[in-house]
């Protein structure tokens, strides 16, 4: 049997002992670039999550504790109620017949915690479904039926734009226009914006996923979707609270909840493989089929600042089996700003609550 050759014992001369720590330096240097490239450091225009959130915060100030986009809002608690009509097209358990408990929010755009209610048309819904076979749905909507840019940049260019001077306390206008004019795609979400007015109630919007996803069946086929919620409560309010109590969305809604569960439809709209999938500021035609997949019942609803809703990181690619993100860009993003987002304020600590004064401020411009 042949034995191993012995090994050269001989130390290393000068020569060798410098190539040698030359490569472990370059290994070394390696790891410490590709950490720095995902951080930012290398390239400083790079975008990054943290830039976003810092975009973020520099459009409506730092609130402690708070989300960094969609601060103030109020929590629900419900369940979904599927009928399996939408099983056949996934697997997911909460569209198989049967109850799923959920919890949500309510919400408004923007960072700043005390903005009036009626001072933006936008409102969000969030749900978090947890199956009881431990798996977890979270969805994340606004009651616009198409977003205003197509990709990150856009969105964090977007944000510097429209943020307010810090010598005015207002946007500057042909910042804002010089924007739009070099966004076309903004143009959908743009015209929306020009004839939409505030809501009295958050219980009469429709709220739609804008990102397409992916339903998968038990074959692996893949169905493009986009899905929304249709209030069945879309009555008016009995007693909205007066539009300069900068407060009456959440007012409205306990209100209504104290008459009884508030509902909405989830409808799933089917697209085909010549729908946009990657761009979010594009309606699919009209024509596409729709399934009704069953129904949305929120039973109680709390103030966030203890509620069950407060520390759920609403990322929109937590999915379960069945469902799939699409090649929106948008949507790891999103993951990615929010997980900075929830570091962020989870090492701040809870927040201690906001309330409207008569008269509210615009946050100052943070640096």
């Amino acid at each position: 049997m042949q034995h191993e050759p012995e090994r050269d014992a001989r130390p290393l001369n000068a020569r060798q002992t410098y190539l040698r720590l030359g490569v472990i330096g370059t290994i070394l240097l390696a790891s410490g670039a590709a950490f720095a490239y995902v951080g930012g450091w290398l390239d400083p225009q790079r975008l990054t999550p943290d830039r976003v959130v810092d975009a973020l915060e520099a459009k409506s100030g730092v609130h402690p504790g708070f989300r960094r986009n969609h601060a103030k809002g109020v929590c629900v608690v419900g369940h979904f109620e599927s009928n399996g009509s939408a099983h056949a097209l996934s697997t997911a358990a909460v569209l198989a017949s049967g109850k799923t408990p959920v919890v949500g929010r309510l919400a408004l755009p923007g960072g700043n915690p005390v903005v009036p209610d009626a001072s933006v048309p936008v409102r969000s819904f969030a749900l978090l479904f947890k199956s009881p076979n431990g798996e977890q749905w979270r969805a994340a909507m606004n009651n616009i039926p198409v977003f205003a840019v197509a990709t990150p940049q856009a969105f964090y260019d977007q944000q510097v734009a429209t943020s307010p001077d810090p010598t005015t306390g207002k946007p500057d206008p042909q910042r804002v226009q010089a924007f739009f004019a070099a966004h076309p795609e903004t143009a959908a979400f743009r015209a929306w914006a020009k004839t939409a007015k505030p809501s009295a109630s958050y219980a009469t919007e429709s709220y739609y996923s804008l990102n397409a996803f992916y339903f998968v069946d038990a074959q692996g086929k893949q169905q493009p979707v986009r899905w929304r919620l249709a209030p069945l409560n879309a009555a008016a309010a009995s007693a909205a609270q007066p539009q300069h109590d900068g407060n009456f969305l959440q007012a409205d809604l306990l209100q209504r909840l104290e008459q009884g569960p508030l509902t909405w439809r989830l409808l799933v709209t089917l697209g085909t493989a010549d729908d946009p999938t990657n761009d979010a500021t594009k309606e699919w035609p009209e024509d596409r089929p729709t399934v009704d997949a069953g129904t949305l019942v929120i039973t109680s609803g709390v103030p966030q600042d203890e509620g069950p809703c407060r520390d759920v990181n609403y990322d929109p690619t937590v999915l379960p089996q069945g469902i799939a993100i699409s090649d929106d860009p948008l949507l790891p993003a999103r993951s990615a700003a929010y997980a900075a987002s929830y570091e962020r304020r989870t090492r701040e600590g809870p927040h201690q609550g906001a309330m409207i004064s008569p008269h509210p401020t615009l946050p100052e411009r943070t640096q």
